[in-house]
């Protein structure tokens, strides 16, 4: 952009430079020797820039809607004229007549429709509010008005809206066309089946985008390739044939897809949308389980159903004109190419050779081959080996697995790249392209430049592209400019523009970077580093200005674009340039069983007919026939190689056997051709045509990375305004007049700078301009027909001159607005001040009078008091007079019923000791007798056993043998119900235990309770001794004696019960282990038992030993109580002591014994 001289005064609002937001705003604060002092508007900080880097500001508020009227023209001007707009959702903007479009990642339905499109019908450009309708409006009036051709030009980066830019300015062209053939007007074009050629048209971008586009981390319906649509109309108006062209499909996206990006549509669709007969007949899973789109983790567009777009697609083709049996054919070759992806390889027992891998993987052979036509063997070989031509014959090697699954994607990535070429081809024959058109209307949604940290052969050729297009861009907004200078008939001789056909000489030109890739494609030993080398040590290339070699890298370029410096990476440069069909695929498919795949797959023709039409033809090629080289020396074979150097070869493969050179005609011949070499020609065609044609340019513009509404990233939309050449064309603007403005407007603005003149109605607004201009001093400026176009940084000028003035006029201004100001205040002032000393006296008398009456209403308050005081004060002392005396005769009264009681209890206890002890003696002598008696008793007995013996030994020996044997099998018997009772008595036990287990968890609950009782009866009771010793320390230490004897009780009882729950612990101890030294086997049928009845009893024991340590915090409890006890007998001493001493002071003396409440109740009243 050129630089301008831009003048500056403190006060001026300027634009300076920000490492987020690009440009910020800012004012200027102080100006000194070449820089300035500035404060930006948001934050307020000061910052010290260069006068040259600090651009002035417009004035518009809400921006314009074409920016050459804004007064200064530059970088950040154009950059808040998008935003501010953009913020109140105009997303169309002019520059001239090139329109800017923001994507608004919304829906607008306001703007667009029928109603939309006849509102902009017939309207010249300019007169309405920028639209994508009016560029499309102008386009289709001035070719019916000239009757020739124009291009609308659609660019922008992915997701920045070209596409469906693209479609808005096609709707509105079939709009148009079928608004001419309203009155049934239309001329045949041919296709039949009732389809009109707008519906047609229309129904292909749908078609185009499933085969064509997908989803990407910026966009998810990016186009990845680039498209060329060929509107044709008649004389009347109408839509008579159209014609697609595509660039550059990206084929990669076939084989290889990033997470979280999206292959092409179709391939989803298919999955998703076919029938059950459909899926069945192409052997279709879900996405999921195909390999080329499980490499990704997306499968699903929010917001978009496959289904449904696979209906749309079907519907699409139906409408364009394709047959059934051709979608049929189109669908399994995609359904084919998915095939392809799941047919994995496995190594042969030969070294470096693989086979398909057994399995899931064959069966996607056989159905990639029976989709395709072909036998599956003749698949696999085709898959697995290679075949090179030699002198002998041909040698077919086999690959290892990572060659193979490469040859594999080879494949795929040919079929798809035919299929969609075929489709488009399709499309073009559906359509048809009507040469005998009136003129045409072309729409080209291309991509935009591309920049990324690696970039490949696909930016190159996309930069390439872009580089074309903006030259094309520069050469129209160069004649824009001119013929706008012409119109207004100014002198414009002097502009230089500034062209880049250094960029284009550098890549395309001759021994430029895209013949010296093509010169290494040639030889098939051929590295990246080769080609590197053969750059970097180029002539042409290496003394280009546009060319650099990085440091950090031996085998990347870079190139300087007009966007900015591109780093390519040739890693991939050589493979991705060569575009050839393998021998093997060629063979495998041109004798497919399906026609559809033949013609995508055709078979060459004969070499003798294609070195006759090379001969020929006109184009400049020289095929060279190699038959034998073992007899030339080695000087001979440098020469030919040189000469191959320097031409455009074709190779002949020939058919061999037995190793000698056979009569018949060469199997197929086949010319070297390279992705750079089409493209470069598909791009020179598309430039002649565009040459050929009015240009109109629509510059689509992503407003963030993030895809969400309203967000506008200044850094971002600058980035794309530099790419897509808004800049360039606001610097061609800027080499000549950038300043343009109306006659009226610049008056409007600039006539303080000449009042006297404007107020003169003999002058129009040519002559007041003039003036202006004149007085100013201003050189170089131009007054054409109705506006005046000033030299860049001559507007600053006048508005520098502008503000001077008017800050001299207001500073008059001023000057007298002061003066009456400062008089008016003095005047006000002194009226102000005689109010307030006549407020103030009126207060102070106000506030002396309130002050006696305050005194007076004191004196009658404190009457009341004294006398409400004293009365309240005598009724206390009688009231506690007689309080004290109602507590003392309690007290006797109490007194006495407790000593009738005490002796009413010694009774009791006297007659219940002397029951006992009778009853002691009784049972003494009862158990005497009862022992006297079972030693008489005893003494017989034994006397009648000794009787019996001998009787016994008088028996014969048989019956004691029989009675031994008897007493034998009874001692048997004995023993097993011994056995059996003791198995019986062991599990008796247990269950006792188990009770005895409850009954102590029992007696440990109720001993809780009875603590807790226990705890809240001593505290009643604490709290009963509490009061009572308000009314006694007799009374007091009674019941603290009685608290400390049923804790002491409550203590003994509690350890009776530990030392009983002891014992039978260790009862039920000794017998078990009795029992398990008795009996092992019942120790082992019974261990878990005893286990559990262990564990059981060692609770018990914790139970036991936190009931002893609650019993010990409950005496702890109770020690306290006593001492508080105490310490309230203290005070109730000290309190009978104050007492007995104002009592005395008083002349009363209270007997001894007084309860401490009555004491104290007597002190109070004394």
């Amino acid at each position: 952009m050129a630089t301008a001289t831009v003048v500056h005064a403190v006060g001026s609002k300027v634009w300076v430079k920000d490492d987020a937001e690009s440009w910020v705003k800012a004012e200027v604060q102080k100006i000194e020797k070449d820089a300035l002092i500035v404060a930006l508007e948001e934050s307020g900080e000061l910052r010290k820039v260069k006068s040259e880097e600090a651009p002035l500001q417009n004035v518009d508020s809400r921006g314009v809607e074409d920016m050459t009227r804004l007064s200064y023209l530059h970088e950040p001007g154009v950059l808040w004229n998008i935003k501010s707009r953009y913020q109140f959702d105009d997303i169309y903007t002019y520059t001239g007549s090139i329109l800017i479009a923001v994507n608004p990642f919304a829906p607008l339905p306001h703007l667009y429709g029928p109603h939309m499109m006849d509102q902009y019908r017939g309207v010249d450009l300019g007169d309405l509010s920028p639209h994508v309708y009016a560029i499309a409006d102008a386009a289709y009036r001035q070719m019916r008005k000239e009757l020739k051709g124009q291009s609308i030009l659609v660019s922008g980066e992915s997701g920045a809206g070209k596409t469906e830019t693209s479609k808005l300015i096609m709707k509105y062209l079939a709009y148009m066309g079928g608004y001419m053939q309203a009155a049934n007007r239309r001329i045949s074009s041919g296709n039949g089946g009732g389809r009109s050629v707008e519906e047609q048209v229309l129904e292909s971008n749908p078609l185009l985008e499933a085969f064509g586009n997908a989803k990407t981390v910026r966009n998810n319906n990016s186009s990845r390739f680039g498209k060329y649509v060929e509107i044709n109309f008649h004389k009347e108006g109408g839509i008579s044939g159209a014609a697609i062209r595509t660039y550059l499909l990206e084929r990669s996206r076939v084989v290889s897809v990033n997470n979280p990006e999206r292959s092409y549509h179709i391939f989803y669709q298919l999955c998703d949308g076919a029938s059950p007969q459909e899926r069945a007949r192409w052997f279709l899973k879900p996405a999921q389980e195909f390999h080329y789109l499980n490499q990704s983790t997306c499968f699903d567009i929010p917001g978009d159903s496959n289904a449904e777009e696979y209906k749309r697609t079907v519907t699409a083709m139906a409408k364009v004109g394709i047959p059934p049996q051709q979608r049929e054919a189109v669908f399994a070759t995609v359904a084919a190419v998915l095939h392809l992806g799941n047919i994995s390889f496995v190594e042969e027992r030969e070294a470096d050779s693989s086979k398909v891998a057994p399995g899931p993987a064959y069966e996607h052979l056989q159905a990639a081959a029976a989709l395709l036509g072909v036998d599956k063997d003749g698949l696999e070989h085709a898959l697995t080996t290679r075949s090179r031509m030699m002198r002998e014959g041909v040698i077919v090697s086999p690959l290892n697995v990572r060659s193979a699954l490469d040859n594999r994607d080879s494949l795929a990535k040919i079929i798809y790249a035919k299929m969609f070429d075929w489709l488009v081809a399709a499309i073009n024959a559906a359509i048809g392209e009507d040469r005998n058109c009136a003129a045409s209307v072309g729409v080209l949604d291309i991509y935009g430049f591309e920049s990324f940290d690696f970039n490949d052969l696909e930016q190159f050729c996309i930069n390439l592209a872009n580089e074309k297009l903006q030259q094309h861009f520069n050469q129209h907004v160069f004649k824009q400019e001119q013929a706008e200078y012409e119109r207004e008939q100014i002198d414009w001789s002097y502009i230089q523009f500034v062209d880049n056909q250094d960029v284009l000489d550098l890549i395309e030109g001759k021994l430029g970077v895209l013949d010296l890739l093509d010169e290494q494609c040639r030889f098939p030993t051929s590295t990246n580093k080769d080609l590197a080398e053969k750059l970097y040590n180029t002539p042409s290339v290496r003394g280009s200005a546009r060319f650099n070699k990085p440091k950090l890298s031996q085998t990347a370029f870079t190139i300087q674009h007009y966007a900015g410096p591109v780093t390519y990476q040739t890693d991939n440069f050589l493979d991705k340039n060569k575009d050839f069909v393998v021998a093997e695929h060629q063979q495998l498919l041109e004798k497919s069983d399906r026609q559809f795949v033949r013609q995508l797959f055709p078979a060459p023709e004969p070499a003798a007919d294609a070195a006759d039409g090379s001969a020929k033809g006109s184009a400049p090629h020289t095929a060279i026939k190699l038959n034998s080289v073992g007899s030339q020396s080695v000087k001979q074979l440098g020469e030919l190689m040189g000469q191959l150097h320097t031409m455009e070869p074709q190779y002949v493969r020939w058919a061999l056997g037995d190793g000698s050179a056979k009569s018949s005609a060469p199997r197929t011949a086949f010319k070297f051709n390279s992705v750079g070499s089409q493209f470069k020609k598909q791009l020179g065609e598309l430039m002649g045509q565009l040459h050929t044609m009015e240009p109109h340019y629509v510059r689509c513009v992503k407003p963030n990375g993030l895809n969400q509404p309203g967000l506008f990233e200044s850094s971002n939309v600058l980035h794309q305004l530099r790419c897509g050449g808004v800049l360039e064309a606001v610097r061609i603007s800027c080499a000549g007049f950038p300043s343009k403005r109306p006659y009226l407007d610049f008056v409007e603005h600039f006539w303080p700078l000449a009042p006297e003149l404007y107020h003169r109605k003999d002058l129009d607004d040519r002559q007041v301009t003039e003036g202006v201009l004149r007085l100013s001093g201003l050189q170089g400026y131009q007054l054409g027909v109705s506006k005046v176009f000033l030299r860049a940084g001559q507007m600053a000028v006048l508005d520098k001159q502008r503000t001077e003035k008017l800050s001299k006029a207001a500073v008059l201004l001023q000057r007298f607005a002061r003066g009456y100001l400062g008089r008016l205040y003095y005047k006000q002032s002194q009226q102000a001040v005689v109010r307030l000393q006549s407020w103030g006296r009126g207060m102070l008398a106000r506030r002396q009078a309130r002050a006696l009456r305050e005194q007076r209403a004191v004196t009658v308050i404190q009457k009341a008091w004294r006398s409400y005081k004293m009365r309240q004060q005598y009724q206390e002392v009688l009231y506690n007079i007689t309080h004290l005396q109602a507590m003392y005769r309690g007290l006797g009264a109490r007194k006495q019923y407790a000593e009738m009681q005490r002796q009413l209890s010694a009774l009791v206890v006297q007659s219940n000791w002397r029951g006992a002890k009778q009853h002691k003696v009784f049972m003494a002598l009862r158990n005497a007798a009862l022992v006297v008696q079972g030693a008489f008793r005893c003494k017989y007995a034994l006397l009648e056993l000794r009787q019996l013996k001998t009787e016994a030994r008088e028996a014969t020996k048989l019956l004691e043998d029989k009675k031994a044997l008897e007493n034998k099998v009874k001692e048997v018997q004995g023993t097993l119900e011994l056995v059996q009772g003791q198995r019986n008595e062991l599990r008796q036990e247990v269950k006792e235990l188990k009770a005895a287990l409850a009954e102590a968890q029992a007696a440990q609950r109720a001993v809780i309770e009875e603590r807790n009782v226990a705890h809240e009866a001593a505290r009643a009771e604490a709290a009963a001794q509490l009061k009572a010793a308000r009314e006694g320390a007799a009374a007091a230490e009674a019941k603290l004696a009685e608290a400390q004897a049923a804790a002491a009780a409550e203590t003994q009882r509690v350890a009776a019960e530990k030392a009983e729950l002891d014992k039978q612990l260790k009862v039920a101890q000794d017998y078990i282990q009795r029992l398990m030294a008795e009996k092992s086997d019942i120790d082992k049928r019974f261990h878990g038992m005893k286990q559990e009845m262990i564990t059981r009893l060692q609770n018990a024991c914790q139970q036991r030993d936190d009931a002893r340590a609650k019993v010990m915090e409950l005496e702890n409890m109770l020690q306290k109580a006593g001492a508080d006890v105490r310490k309230y007998q203290e005070e109730a001493k000290k309190a009978i002591a104050a007492a007995q001493a104002a009592t005395a002071a008083a002349g009363t003396r209270l007997p001894p014994g007084t309860p401490p409440a009555a004491a104290a109740g007597a002190a109070t009243a004394a």
